[in-house]
């Protein structure tokens, strides 16, 4: 007796293929929500308008465009990799998503890179769009791009390890709650708008230390003053996504 031919053939589908399928659908989810639509997009977009055009706070010596650019694209990385992840992931593992996801032949590991995948999708985007309007604003960016891509892509390990410890360790909406409070509080304390020169010297020596605060610094550092390598801000930003990454690796919790 024949076992005969099946067509599709029964079975998994190639692991590569898995992650680009979850890559597409993660990426999806994250552009038609609406709340982190704002958060990584609108958001960084007007502050770098406003505060480009209007005289509200003293940026120092040259075009206040060329001091913020870095510094909303460092907010756009921490608003995608970071608070909308841990929202949008905290949520999955409520409804129960995330344990389903968990028990089908796409392996766990796959998943969170799957998400991974998806954030830097979403920050190449928004990279592009802050970047034309900045340029509209008479920005002048210098320096390595190189050294850019190197602050881009720790600062999103660091915050995306810090968004899903966040989102596996706390409840759904202590996470909301969370996530957009340390958004807030990091946007006004990081360096993204007021020039870590406004805080006292001992706030300031704490504040440095933070990823926001790196990756921003390190950002201007290339971007407004030419710098070739921050590797200051570099080991900062490596320090915390080992840490991150590490932490949520052992304390994510799937239900």
């Amino acid at each position: 007796m024949s076992a005969g031919t099946y067509a599709p053939k029964p079975g998994a589908a190639p692991l590569g293929r898995m992650i680009g399928a979850q890559t597409a659908l993660e990426t999806r989810m994250l552009l038609r929500n609406g709340e982190q639509l704002l958060l990584t997009v609108i958001i960084p977009s007007l502050l770098l308008v406003l505060f480009s055009t209007v005289d509200i706070i003293d940026t120092g010596a040259g075009r206040s465009v060329d001091f913020l650019a870095p510094g909303v694209l460092a907010l756009a990385v921490m608003s995608t990799a970071f608070t909308g992840q841990a929202i949008a992931t905290g949520f999955e593992r409520r409804y129960g998503v995330l344990k389903r996801l968990g028990a089908s032949p796409l392996p766990r590991w796959a998943l969170m890179t799957s998400k991974t995948l998806a954030v830097l999708v979403t920050e190449v985007l928004q990279v592009a769009l802050l970047t034309v309007i900045a340029f509209a604003l008479g920005w002048s960016p210098h320096g390595n791009p190189l050294a850019v891509l190197l602050l881009l892509v720790l600062g999103t390990a660091a915050f995306s390890g810090l968004g899903l410890l966040m989102a596996g360790a706390l409840k759904a909406e202590a996470t909301l709650a969370a996530a957009n409070l340390v958004f807030l509080l990091l946007l006004v304390a990081g360096g993204v708008i007021v020039p870590m020169d406004k805080f006292p010297g001992g706030v300031r020596a704490v504040l440095d230390l933070l990823p926001i605060s790196a990756l921003s610094d390190g950002l201007r550092s290339v971007l407004q003053h030419g710098a070739a390598m921050p590797w200051g801000d570099l080991g900062i930003l490596a320090v915390w996504a080992v840490l991150g990454l590490g932490a949520a690796a052992t304390f994510f919790r799937w239900e």
